[in-house]
């Protein structure tokens, strides 16, 4: 699934190319995604400037003066910018032509990615009005950390990834930052000391944006908006690579499941 570091890719690669122009028309053609894509797409962007674009945990924002396109990639969807000639494939379900002759096109093999629409103040939407912080602005840091982890006995990995209390800190990320922060993903929340808390966002934030530089983590199918891969995958020191010496201390690392999802950590450099 792509993550925070992907969608962030995702939205630098299409800010030049996408902002600042007009969508002529919008082409739906499937529009049984995780959501219903809206019957009037076409009606609510055709002719419109698109005014900028930002990011929220793994949603993609796309600005318009009366409202704002959610898009989210889902399990496995891409955002391609290419040209409208550009036949579609199968699993090629919506098309947003621009006046340049160009088209952003959601691909998306699972049909669970989003495309929706709202409009006054997006982040009142019910889908980002419930989210945390975002892990790499100034409001996610030890102290705040500290004071959300209290009365959570909960495993820490479980902890940091939920999008109540931070956003965007997915598995991936949350394994290779738990093991750059020295810190056991078993460890209950609440044992953490403040200064382990400190640590812990500072090697969060440092991970997402090393992704972020490397084009985020190019597992399966998961490219940019140019159709390039991302690299981060091949910096990882945990994630995936299960019996493989630790690149720190040599120890073979370890794989268990915690909420229903694969966790990766070393023995040795984790043991607390």
């Amino acid at each position: 699934m792509p993550e925070l570091p992907e969608v962030e890719t995702t939205m630098r690669g299409l800010e030049r190319p996408l902002a600042g122009r007009c969508v002529t028309h919008a082409v739906v053609r499937n529009p049984a995604l995780r959501w219903p894509v809206p019957a009037n797409l076409d009606a609510l962007l055709c002719g419109r400037p698109v005014r900028g674009l930002s990011r929220r945990a793994k949603y993609l924002l796309v600005h318009f003066d009366h409202g704002t396109l959610i898009l989210h990639l889902g399990m496995s969807g891409r955002l391609c910018h290419l040209a409208q000639d550009e036949p579609p494939g199968k699993h090629d379900h919506v098309d947003l032509m621009l006046d340049n002759g160009a088209v952003v096109r959601l691909r998306d093999p699972r049909r669970f990615g989003a495309v929706l629409w709202s409009e006054g103040d997006v982040m009142r939407h019910p889908l980002l009005s419930h989210l945390g912080p975002e892990p790499l602005e100034d409001g996610f840091n030890g102290d705040y950390l500290h004071r959300a982890i209290q009365g959570r006995s909960a495993p820490i990995k479980n902890v940091i990834m939920d999008a109540h209390l931070v956003v965007g800190v997915g598995n991936i990320y949350a394994s290779e930052s738990l093991f750059r922060a020295r810190i056991s993903p078993k460890a209950p929340a609440n044992r953490l000391t403040k200064p382990r808390c400190e640590r812990l966002v500072h090697e969060i934030k440092a991970t997402l944006g090393d992704a972020i530089k490397a084009g985020g983590s190019s597992l399966r199918d998961f490219f940019g908006a140019d159709g390039n891969p991302g690299y981060f995958q091949q910096q990882y020191f945990v994630y995936g690579r299960t019996g493989e010496p630790c690149r720190v201390c040599g120890s073979p690392i370890r794989s268990i499941r915690q909420g229903q999802r694969s966790t990766f950590y070393c023995p040795q450099c984790q043991s607390r």
